[in-house]
């Protein structure tokens, strides 16, 4: 006797019965690219549907977004002043501060999550301040001004602090700055095991953040180290993190399902922009159904054990899911 497993696949309703995982709208973020001036919205050749916008497109765009259901955003700054510190973070005139500020005063059901990193804010596109003896960037002494970064963000506005710069110590570091400043209730979502990945490449064309040189290997993490990743994210796990992240995705499913079976916090992963763009020229030249390979991309994610996902494609999904209903 062999287990008909078909029994459960011939009718549609019947698969949609028995379907184990599902995508809630609800878990999704929307990354969203702030630059300075007015007027503003500049669409990324690599990147189709991904804008740079001014404060007041951003604001256009949240209305959107909660017409369509979407309440959470994590938001990127692009500064019209660059230098070797990332200066324009450290001030309250941060692009990604006042632009926080409007969103909340008009749109305070939406939850703000923010970007902590200095690349950027950097002439030299790197994470932080830099240490030229050792031509990589000064853990410690970009600690204290992640930190100072965090706090105006804080009280910008921000609902949660999502520090990406992989520097050793910067969960800690933040959540004693926040706790200080008396923000013990903004919580931490950490890039916790970021890989140096080629598939970042669109994402620095939008944010501008390209290093001008060198790479991020001497601080992001290996790609080809599986128990070293998993140590990242539980690391920054007791150092307070409140969500554990891993970026890329895609061709991370396997750490995803480690670090998730290894913790009890939730888990979020983020949809990077090269994958996003593959899918996107891949639907445009005619090679996949977009939609469809769209779909079943996300829900690997969900299938892998992520609860939270931050994607490009959150907005489709949108529309996608309020035509079902």
């Amino acid at each position: 006797m062999f287990k008909r497993m078909r029994r459960l696949r011939y009718n549609p309703h019947m698969r949609s019965l028995v379907q184990e995982t599902r995508l809630n709208l609800q878990d999704f973020i929307y990354p969203l690219f702030v630059i300075e001036g007015e007027g503003i919205k500049n669409e990324i050749a690599s990147m189709p549907d991904v804008y740079q916008m001014s404060k007041d497109y951003i604001l256009k765009e949240c209305e959107e977004l909660q017409k369509l259901g979407i309440y959470h955003i994590l938001l990127f700054g692009i500064p019209s002043h660059k230098d070797s510190i990332g200066s324009a973070a450290l001030k309250d005139t941060h692009i990604v501060a006042q632009t926080t500020k409007l969103i909340k005063e008009k749109f305070p059901q939406i939850v703000v999550s923010v970007d902590l990193c200095f690349c950027e804010y950097t002439d030299h596109g790197h994470c932080g301040i830099l240490d030229h003896k050792l031509q990589s960037v000064d853990n410690d002494a970009t600690l204290i001004n992640l930190g100072k970064q965090a706090v105006i963000l804080a009280q910008a506005g921000a609902d949660m602090i999502a520090p990406s710069a992989m520097m050793d110590g910067m969960v800690s570091t933040i959540r004693k700055a926040l706790d200080h400043a008396n923000f013990t209730h903004i919580p931490i979502m950490s890039y916790s095991t970021k890989f140096a990945s080629a598939y970042y490449g669109p994402f620095r064309d939008v944010a501008q953040s390209s290093p001008s040189f060198g790479d991020r290997k001497s601080y992001q993490e290996d790609y080809a180290n599986r128990r070293e990743a998993i140590l990242e994210s539980l690391e920054d796990e007791k150092e307070g993190a409140d969500i554990l992240m891993v970026k890329p995705a895609l061709i991370y499913l396997d750490i995803v399902r480690e670090i998730k079976d290894k913790t009890l916090v939730p888990l979020a992963i983020y949809n990077v922009s090269g994958e996003y763009a593959m899918l996107k020229l891949a639907g445009k030249a005619g090679l996949i159904d977009y939609q469809k390979a769209m779909i079943e991309t996300l829900m690997s994610f969900k299938r892998a054990g992520a609860d939270i996902i931050i994607s490009y494609h959150t907005k489709e999904l949108a529309k996608i899911l309020q035509g079902d209903k």
